[in-house]
């Protein structure tokens, strides 16, 4: 492998840790077994409480970032029903509950086909998205409020892999498009449901080609790297 010239690769990012710390991890290890930095970037950011593939693109494949980025991607996530949080997940308390006893497993698949092709999503506040220059979870952990506006997303398909009507929580997998906000998704099923609902856990299965099987696990990722041949020349 040459680093220098180019390698595109994906850990599994462990829950708890941004994109960012994740990367600097892989760039401080780099670092350390090459000697020299090395120029290295991910291809589309997950959430700190998120899990799964996240693709690293190091020296002249940084230039293939903005086309990755475009690829499709897969998920795996659990809703809880009847209640909703500001950020549309677990990073912050329920701030509202709402009736469950009218969903039932047929109400939901109903439900999840609406969602299916080309259709507007209002990102969450709680997101990277800029608002005049200042990130709108900056704005909002400010206390100030945030309208965010519609954005063309494509889901390319929904199901609902379990349902438990004790619980109220349920496993959905989707395929979809860049720029999908699978919290915001969560939002506005709770709300075609006629109820609220959030995220509680949140997996990145596939995002181009790339799956979890073909990822390097976060921990050993050091392991990894001493195993691979690697060279050193820098053209």
């Amino acid at each position: 492998m040459n680093f220098f010239q180019g390698e595109i690769f994906a850990i599994d990012k462990p829950y708890g840790i941004t994109s960012f710390k994740a990367l600097a991890h892989v760039r401080y290890l780099l670092t350390k077994k090459l000697g020299r930095k090395v120029k290295i970037g991910h291809a589309g950011t997950l959430d700190p409480l998120a899990t799964g593939v996240l693709v690293l693109c190091t020296g002249r494949a940084t230039k293939r970032i903005e086309t990755l980025q475009t690829h499709g991607k897969e998920y795996e996530a659990t809703l809880q029903l009847g209640a909703t949080t500001a950020s549309y997940d677990r990073e912050h308390e329920v701030n509202a509950t709402y009736p469950t006893e009218h969903i039932t497993r047929e109400a939901i698949e109903q439900a999840l086909r609406g969602f299916e092709g080309e259709i507007d999503q209002v990102p969450p506040t709680f997101s990277a998205v800029k608002v005049n220059g200042d990130r709108a979870y900056a704005l909002r952990r400010a206390g100030e409020s945030v309208e965010l506006s519609p954005k063309r997303i494509r889901i390319d398909e929904i199901s609902l892999t379990r349902f438990d009507p004790v619980t109220m929580q349920m496993d959905i997998r989707v395929r979809c498009g860049k720029g999908t906000y699978i919290r915001a998704l969560a939002r506005d099923i709770g709300r075609a449901l006629g109820s609220g609902a959030y995220l509680t856990s949140l997996r990145r299965t596939r995002s181009g080609d790339i799956t979890v099987a073909d990822c390097v696990s976060y921990e050993g990722f050091q392991d990894w790297l001493d195993r691979q041949d690697i060279e050193y020349d820098l053209q």
